[in-house]
């Protein structure tokens, strides 16, 4: 192992002066779980620096605005595709779970608390919908 992977990523170096770290509690999140698989040595620093690079690449290519919501996407996209690689069998759970989720939020009356299966018949399901 290089010793520079055993170093811990610190996303608050990336604060802007007077403003906060984080618009959104996935946004640190996101940084936060990238960093444990790193430390845990799911993969090394330069594997997820070169994996977000070509993720905000493809989000510029696609035409992308350069905001803060475009990073954090990008940095989510990242971090997916390298577990899908790295860990196949929790990769492979990522696509039907946020299918899931996507249901979920989609069959939950306005105001009430997401249930993950709910509308779906799945675990939790109150059939609200």
């Amino acid at each position: 192992m290089n010793p520079r992977d055993s170093l811990a990523i610190d996303p608050r170096t990336e604060a802007r002066a007077g403003a906060g770290t984080f618009a959104e509690p996935w946004h640190a999140q996101v940084l936060a779980i990238a960093n444990g698989l790193t430390v845990a040595g799911l993969f090394s620093r330069d594997d997820w620096a070169a994996a977000l690079g070509a993720a905000l690449r493809a989000a510029e290519a696609g035409g992308a605005p350069d905001t803060d919501a475009t990073y954090y996407a990008a940095a989510l996209a990242a971090l997916e595709g390298l577990v899908a690689a790295r860990d196949p069998a929790t990769g492979g759970a990522l696509s039907p779970r946020i299918e899931a989720w996507r249901q979920a939020y989609l069959h939950t009356p306005h105001g009430k608390p997401v249930v993950l299966g709910a509308g779906t018949g799945g675990a939790g399901d109150d059939g609200a919908g």
